[in-house]
């Protein structure tokens, strides 16, 4: 088991990618805390599922990432439950499609909060014990958004954007301590935060359902592929094995191609 004795907290891993790396986590070994909204017998099922085909201990938490005194309390409780992280991974992510002029404001602080500065928070209460045992590993999902643009994300694409620059500053902050902090940056993957946003693209661009996945999702991705959770995952358990111990502060993308270009 490559992560036995180790407390891998996954932000939104009720579902997508989150889960496919927080079930490969735990195949390994890893202690998992999973996090995230969703119906909560489904999610009980989830977590007993990994427990039954691990050896390893899955809690949940339903902190909503947009506040930090539940952040604060998730980690506190993580802690308590089955260790300090020792692997964290930030997940969450929401999304809104609309032209600039037409975003909701309320919508821009939603995003920015979720995908950008609960980043922030869980990683400046989780670094400290990581510090102190000499070893951890933040991984934080970017997106293809975080190299590149598209319209009508605005706020996404600033959000992913300052994941990849804070992923950066972490790195160098830490490079002596042990700890390693890098970004995985996939194309479009086939979970419901991109199914999710199809209704929104179709309205906005005037498409079809079939035009937006074909036309303007899979367009910008060479290999005409949606990327798997499955691979992120795989990608995510690499980072934290000890052989990429030299990786830190790198932005990894898994598009498809899409920023080959």
């Amino acid at each position: 088991m490559l992560l036995e004795g180790k407390c891998a907290l996954v932000t939104g891993s009720t579902s997508g990618i989150g889960l496919a790396i927080a079930r490969a986590f735990a195949a390994e070994g890893a202690a998992v805390m999973l996090n995230g909204f969703g119906d909560r017998q489904e999610i009980e099922a989830i977590r007993a599922e990994i427990e039954a085909t691990s050896s390893a201990k899955a809690l949940y938490d339903g902190a909503d990432l947009s506040k930090p005194d539940a952040i604060d309390a998730m980690i506190a409780r993580c802690t308590a439950e089955i260790g300090s992280p020792d692997i964290l991974v930030n997940n969450a992510g929401i999304q809104f499609v609309a032209p600039v002029t037409e975003f909701p404001p309320e919508k821009w602080d939603a995003i920015i909060a979720i995908n950008l500065t609960a980043v922030f928070h869980t990683t400046r209460l989780a670094l400290p014990q990581m510090r102190a045992k000499g070893w951890g590993r933040i991984i934080n999902t970017a997106s293809a958004h975080s190299l590149v643009a598209s319209p009508n994300k605005s706020a996404y694409v600033a959000a992913k954007h300052g994941v990849a620059g804070f992923t950066k500053s972490v790195a160098l902050e830490c490079a002596q301590d042990g700890v390693t902090a890098n970004c995985i940056s996939p194309g479009y993957v086939w979970t419901k935060l991109v199914e999710n946003q199809i209704p929104d693209t179709m309205k906005a661009r005037s498409l079809t359902r079939e035009q937006v996945i074909n036309d303007v999702l899979l367009a910008a991705q060479p290999t005409k592929q949606f990327v798997t959770p499955e691979q992120v995952a795989a990608l995510a358990l690499f980072l934290a094995r000890d052989e990429a111990a030299s990786i830190t502060g790198a932005n990894l993308s898994m598009d498809g191609g899409w920023t080959a270009a």
